[in-house]
């Protein structure tokens, strides 16, 4: 095939990726059903994900759209197999707190990060500041606990799910599907996971659990590209994934 026929079947693939978006709408279905769906929709073949590097091109591919297919990129972040060697030279541990570790910008269309949680480590309840986040486990377990947003003010969080996430395992929230919070349970190991949001953002709100109190954080990262950020003080890491 010449490189000229190679980028009219990439284009191709772009367009269809783009329609296929506005028929997006995302539920649990089993991996086999979620194949496919996509099969079906695009038509083209699947990508193959054999490590990050290959993950990140194909996000950087299917997110030079404007809207998101949430079905797509849970596909995509499925099919990568957690391998340590891949992501090990991101993975940077706080004693105190769960770390944000920044791996690739994505054009500025997302942000994709490692989040490192010691024995204990959890997040604030929060939101996504209408961003769509995907998380998936690639050392370790966590729990992860949803919450509806609050009807009125003073109203104690009423907790909606409760899931336990393995190695592997892939998660979708936006604020439509409510609020939430990520823990490692557990007092003796650690857990990373990788994490999308499209659109990146800055800040987002955290909610207390027994008033439904709402206050505004700004989100730090603490490495970028594997490097420590300087910038970032311990202080001002926010509690947020």
């Amino acid at each position: 095939m010449s490189k000229y026929n190679f980028r009219i079947r990439q284009k191709n693939s772009i367009m269809s990726l783009c329609e296929y978006k506005k028929k997006n709408f995302y539920n649990e279905d089993s991996d086999a059903i979620l194949e496919a769906k996509l099969y079906k929709h695009l038509g083209n073949g699947l990508p193959v994900i054999n490590n990050l590097n290959d993950l990140i091109k194909e996000l950087r591919l299917i997110f030079e759209c404007d809207s998101v297919n949430v079905e797509l990129v849970s596909f995509l972040m499925k099919s990568y197999k957690s391998n340590p060697v891949d992501w090990k030279k991101y993975a940077k541990f706080d004693r105190y707190r769960y770390t944000r570790n920044l791996v690739d910008k994505g054009n500025d269309r997302y942000n994709l990060m490692i989040l490192c949680w010691g024995e204990g480590h959890g997040s604030a309840i929060h939101d996504h500041a209408n961003a769509h986040c995907f998380m998936k486990m690639l050392q370790g377990s966590l729990e992860e606990i949803r919450f509806a947003w609050p009807q009125q003010e003073g109203e104690e969080l009423k907790e909606t799910k409760r899931t336990r996430l393995n190695l592997n395992d892939v998660c979708y929230i936006n604020d439509s599907l409510g609020l939430h919070r990520v823990e490692n349970a557990s007092n003796v190991d650690t857990a990373i996971s990788l994490h999308l949001y499209c659109p990146p953002f800055n800040k987002c709100s955290i909610f207390n659990k027994n008033t439904g109190q709402k206050s505004t954080v700004t989100t730090t990262f603490y490495s970028i590209y594997g490097k420590r950020n300087k910038e970032n003080k311990e202080t001002d890491q926010p509690e947020d994934n």
